[in-house]
């Protein structure tokens, strides 16, 4: 346990820098390429957790969402305009229904609710394609925001997301294991507590406080700014849980062992795959405050 616990701060003291240095340093198409780099290895993982045991049929996977994801990219940038409206029709409400409706239902419903889906690879997949594909919209709607007039306000807005993330895991990880007795979810993921969950919103919001201080935010409303930082926030506890729900149901400890410490992908970024997306329909559709 010690060991784990020593590759995954050395991992992270190793990525954090690497992560910010790429999201300020890559061009738009660099950064697309790295985002759908980083999905399809997300899709290579969640390919396992669907119950897919054949690398046949998980790189076949992994090509149809390349290519899927490669449309979606090239549509973006072609016709940027056409797209937010499509965005302000259909996406922003899907992600809001699938991650503040559906996965709350279904995790507040486990072990119950896995009987729905537990049989069905296919359904499995479709939770897949609901939860990659609104990473990858909310990453490059983000970075492209505003970005003819300042180059790098999207990239400020994304480690925003990020700081957002690593603090609540940080804080509910030590308020947890120090404080923590009242199992949070229990069936899911029996390590997290209420403590920790209460420590890790405490941390969030006093490290988005002094990130808001001194970086080059610009937000039309402070309020609008809390609301969607809190929605973040419990959007990503949501996506940590979906993530342990589903890997205890195929009986695995990580999606993959890409990352020393950490495990895959997925294990990476469960809970920014769900904040950022998040975030983006927040500041963006519901507030327009960016």
């Amino acid at each position: 346990m010690k060991i784990l616990i020593k590759q995954r701060i050395v991992t992270s003291f190793l990525l954090i820098p690497i992560v910010i240095f790429l999201l300020f340093s890559l061009s738009l198409t660099g950064f697309s390429l790295i985002t759908l780099a980083i999905c399809m290895l997300s899709a290579w993982e969640w390919g396992k957790l669907a119950g897919l045991n054949s690398n046949s049929h998980k790189i076949f996977l992994t090509i149809l969402y390349g290519i899927f994801l490669t449309l979606l990219m090239i549509f973006m940038t072609s016709t940027h305009s056409s797209f937010l409206v499509w965005r302000i029709n259909f996406i922003s409400l899907t992600i809001l229904f699938w991650w503040f409706i559906i996965v709350f239902c279904l995790i507040l419903s486990y072990p119950y609710s896995s009987t729905i889906w537990r049989t069905s690879i296919l359904l499995r997949l479709i939770f897949g394609f609901l939860t990659i594909s609104p990473f990858f919209w909310g990453m490059l709607i983000l970075r492209y925001h505003h970005y003819s007039t300042n180059s790098f306000i999207g990239a400020w807005w994304i480690l925003y997301v990020m700081v957002l993330v690593w603090s609540t895991d940080t804080g509910a990880y030590i308020f947890g294991r120090t404080l923590g007795y009242y199992r949070l979810a229990p069936k899911i993921s029996p390590k997290k507590t209420w403590e920790g969950f209460i420590g890790g919103l405490i941390t969030s919001a006093t490290v988005s406080w002094l990130f808001g201080i001194y970086a080059p935010l610009e937000s039309k409303s402070t309020v609008a700014l809390i609301v969607s930082s809190i929605a973040t926030v419990l959007a990503s506890v949501l996506g940590d849980l979906i993530e342990s729900m589903l890997k205890r149901e195929v009986k695995i400890k990580d999606s993959s062992r890409l990352i020393p410490g950490h495990g895959g992908i997925l294990d990476c970024i469960d809970s920014l795959i769900a904040a950022l997306p998040i975030f983006t329909c927040f500041m963006l559709k519901i507030f327009q405050s960016i």
